[in-house]
């Protein structure tokens, strides 16, 4: 493996001295002369027509001085997944109907918030309640309550794969099992609630600071509800306080009420939603019923699988449509499989909407599939490990869903996570004692590197960076990707600096302003690294090739025999033959008349469903309190093959923040509803894993330099999410002999199953 003076070395992200110091602005932060502040009056109902709105009242309060409702817009429809008209099903304020309770009706634009609180009050909805209904398979019986007409059944999306012949290849294995797995509704939880800032100026441009992971969609989607040119429009995103999927549906009404508002108010508007909005009203993880049914050789070669999987998808479409789909295809990772079926249905019901959650899909359908090959192992009397070694996708393979390997680190990860873990003695140890009960349990996964398709139409590249030279040797980088937390503003300074020879110091970021920043298609998919970090390897390329060519002039050399490296430009061999990086730009403009280097680099991938993919093996060690159910997960043993580790602190940042939600949604995590109304919506009633519950976390990074990331990187945001939750599943199992098949495991299942097991 090629040593680097950059790339692969555990450096601090750039931006974290100004968090540290207090000095980074995000949203609410941000302040304008005369601002104004939004609130935004939501649905008391689950599904009910909107016969009358009077915001008269309201209006006539002192400090008020805007009230908007859907008559106020264009009552034209907005949805991410622009390409098909079927999934754009939801106004940015309600026009004719609510279909959940939570659903935005009006908005307030006041001198303070107080007034703003008091003319909600004010505002008088007439409503006529409809039939809802809340479960999705009820949602599809014929006589159901119809969500939206043009879903007939209720049926937002359906998607059908087939590969092979998996009714033939069933009579062929020598085991089949089925079984059913649930899993429950969970939110984001991120530190951030959802806020805007809008303002127009006197050339009727509009500007808008928001919390957003996708600000190119934002631009595009409130052009479209706005009746506007979306290049009037410019998106901002400052520092952003978490997403993790929950903010890359590209507008919401918390965008277009502060846009709306501050028109009718001629001043700027700011709206931040309440803790209790984010938990009633946002995006949330779709629940799934998953029937698998699997096919095995007595050796343990998985043959054949049979899936189908019902989302309760709630009022809108948001990105479940690809929640779907991509819970057909993950099933194809990491394991190898010739026969395939996949049934889904995506089922509107009158409770919040779901979308895009990290993993997107994969942590429900890597519960059941590493869940039931458990229990298939166990009933071949095989070790799981040999078996996943067994079955693993590996280089130059094809999964069932047509996802090309084009590197696999999988058989390693197991193998050293297993010898870590003290696997094979650890797994046969007798659970003597009579009060608790120690288990041990393997998960496995494997994720894309981003999707190699568009939500919209476009011709913009996935992603696009541009890089101009400063007099002074300082390079200034222009990326439309979304740093949200994740570190990828220090990624792009990384790769340019390590390709131009400079000190990361030296690498001056703007990103995510639609006004000076190309377009990206947003920070969604896990393609950040791949897609943002090739664009600007692109370009820094690009800097580099015209910076030699200067250079080698000035040799008498070929541009060939030049390397970049502290800060010189030097001929291989003889590094008294130099420049320094300052020269290099100033003799750069002299020979182009002044012009300053401007270079831009741009990436889109090479596959249409993704480039390629990370895969990880994570062993998890758990202890049971067999009086009272409590469960205490003590240790991860991971392995992960996210190609070339960047920054290996980071990507261990990465896996740990995944353990950490993995854990929660495996065993507390639960957004409760009854009738449509959610029952817990606060970090005390939701019930987050805390730091004092985190488990030891033992990583070791499996290095495969994949040929299509930038330096051999693939992504590592996500895909180390799925294997969390089945490890744990796995190890409460092998502790007490008790197999939970719906999420979270609670105590009072573990205790229940007990009792089960006894009779």
């Amino acid at each position: 493996m090629k040593e680097y003076r950059l790339i692969g070395k555990r450096l601090p992200r750039i931006d974290a001295r100004d968090k540290v110091k207090g000095r980074a602005l995000y949203t609410d932060d941000i302040s304008m002369p005369g601002m104004l502040y939004g609130l935004i009056l939501r649905s008391p109902y689950a599904h009910a027509k909107i016969v009358k709105i009077d915001t008269s009242r309201a209006l006539k309060l002192p400090g008020v001085k805007a009230v908007v409702t859907g008559e106020d817009t264009a009552k034209v429809k907005f949805g991410v997944i622009s390409r098909s008209r079927k999934f754009i099903d939801e106004y940015p304020l309600a026009v004719d109907k609510v279909r959940f309770i939570g659903e935005e009706v009006a908005a307030v634009a006041a001198t303070d918030p107080d007034a703003a609180m008091e003319a909600l009050d004010l505002i008088e909805v007439e409503y006529q309640e409809l039939p809802a209904v809340f479960d999705p398979e009820e949602a599809q019986k014929p006589g159901a309550p119809q969500i939206h007409e043009h879903a007939p059944g209720n049926i937002s999306r359906e998607h059908h794969m087939k590969k092979g012949d998996p009714d033939r290849a069933f009579k062929e294995c020598d085991l089949v099992r089925e079984d059913t797995f649930t899993t429950q509704s969970a939110i984001h939880a991120y530190m951030e609630p959802r806020a805007a800032l809008a303002s127009w100026d006197l050339t009727d441009k509009l500007m808008v600071y928001t919390s957003t992971q996708t600000p190119y969609y934002v631009q595009q989607h409130l052009g479209r509800t706005l009746g506007m040119n979306p290049d009037n429009i410019r998106i901002i995103k400052p520092f952003v306080g978490g997403g993790f999927g929950g903010k890359s549906d590209g507008l919401s009404a918390v965008e277009f009420s502060a846009a709306l508002l501050s028109k009718h108010a001629g001043r700027p508007v700011k709206i931040v939603c309440s803790r209790d909005e984010e938990f009633t009203a946002a995006r949330r993880k779709h629940p799934a019923s998953i029937t698998m049914k699997t096919g095995v050789k007595k050796d343990g070669t998985i043959v054949a699988r049979q899936s189908r999987a019902i989302l309760d998808g709630g009022a809108y479409c948001s990105l479940g449509p690809l929640t779907t789909v991509l819970m057909g295809t993950f099933q194809t990772l990491p394991f190898r499989f010739e026969h395939f079926q996949y049934d889904g249905y995506r089922i509107y019901t009158n409770k919040p909407p779901c979308g895009a959650m990290r993993g997107h899909g994969g942590p429900q359908v890597h519960f059941a599939q590493d869940a039931q090959l458990d229990m298939i192992a166990e009933e071949l009397d095989l070790d799981p490990v040999e078996m996943a070694l067994k079955n693993g996708l590996k280089t130059g393979d094809e999964s069932a869903a047509g996802f090309k390997i084009v590197s696999s680190g999988f058989a390693e990860c197991l193998r050293k996570v297993s010898e870590a873990a003290d696997w094979q003695d650890k797994k046969r140890t007798e659970k003597n004692d009579p009060k608790k009960a120690y288990g041990i349990g393997l998960g496995c996964g494997g994720f894309p590197s981003g999707a190699g398709f568009y939500f919209n139409k476009t011709t913009s590249a996935h992603s696009s960076v541009i890089i101009k030279a400063g007099e002074g040797g300082g390079l200034s980088v222009l990326t439309g990707a979304s740093d949200i937390g994740q570190g990828s503003d220090s990624v792009v300074c990384q790769i340019v600096a390590e390709v131009l020879g400079l000190p990361i110091e030296d690498i001056h970021i703007t990103s995510a302003d639609t006004e000076i920043t190309p377009p990206d298609m947003g920070t969604y998919s896990s393609r950040v690294t791949v897609a943002a970090g090739n664009a600007a390897l692109n370009a820094a390329k690009a800097a580099r090739e015209a910076l030699f060519k200067v250079v080698a002039d000035k040799f008498e050399a070929s541009p060939d025999d030049l390397l970049a490296e502290e800060q010189k430009i030097f001929v291989k061999g003889s590094p008294e033959i130099y420049t320094s990086f300052v020269d290099a730009v100033n003799l750069y403009q002299k020979k182009n008349q002044g012009s300053p280097l401007v270079v831009k680099g741009s990436y889109n991938s090479p596959d249409p469903l993704s480039p390629t993919y990370s895969f990880g093996a994570y062993i998890c060690e758990v202890e049971v309190d067999l009086r009272t159910g409590e469960l205490t997960v003590l240790r991860y043993t991971v392995g992960h093959d996210c190609g070339q580790p960047l920054n290996p602190m980071s990507v261990e940042g990465q896996i740990e923040g995944c353990i950490s939600m993995g854990m929660g949604y495996a065993i507390s995590e639960d957004l409760r509803f009854d009738g449509g109304q959610t029952l817990n919506p606060s970090f005390l009633g939701y019930a987050m894993p805390t730091a004092n519950q985190m488990p030891k976390i033992e990583i070791t990074h499996v290095v495969t330099d994949d040929p299509h990331g930038p330096f051999g990187a693939k992504e590592t945001g996500e895909g180390s999410l799925d294997p969390v939750a089945p490890a744990i599943v796995n190890a409460v199992y092998n502790a007490t002999g008790v197999r939970i098949k719906d999420l979270p495991i609670t105590s009072g299942k573990i205790l229940q199953g007990l009792k089960d097991k006894d009779r």
